[in-house]
């Protein structure tokens, strides 16, 4: 049965509410970033498994402030200058992290168009790794 035009007329603010609510739940769906995304357990499991390497793309700061064990800081403003440093883990799993996972996904996207293969992000960041109670280790001690 159509749904009559005064109702909709009469109830306009209301089927707008509905809409929108509707397209805020549908938005993750679209915005999806293409990046590989890891949980911190997947992450830690690829690092066990397959020896990936970790890199950090927050600043100096920050990562000083507490980073995944054995991770490599390289900055997302420097990385395309500094993925020499890398180059050997092209065919390599690579973990890039950030704080939320918002850099990363950045950093994953720069480092696939530089060729590396096998590249993953950690889903929400070193704060997902921190709230699943995995440890972190501090000071800015590049390894």
């Amino acid at each position: 049965m159509p749904i009559p035009m005064e109702f909709i007329n009469q109830n306009i603010l209301l089927i707008s509410i509905v809409m929108i609510s509707g397209l805020g739940l549908l938005w993750p769906l679209f915005m999806r970033s293409g990046a590989n995304e890891l949980t911190p357990a997947a992450a830690t499991l690829l690092i066990n498994r397959q020896d990936a390497q970790v890199i950090d793309v927050r600043e100096v700061d920050e990562f000083a402030a507490g980073h995944l064990p054995d991770a490599k800081n390289i900055p997302l403003s420097k990385l395309g200058d500094r993925v020499s440093e890398i180059e050997k883990f092209k065919d390599k799993p690579l973990i890039v992290c950030c704080a939320a996972g918002v850099r990363s996904v950045k950093g994953c996207g720069a480092l696939a168009k530089l060729g590396f293969s096998n590249v993953h992000s950690l889903a929400g960041g070193v704060d997902a790794w921190v709230g699943a109670g995995y440890p972190v280790k501090k000071g800015s001690r590049n390894k």
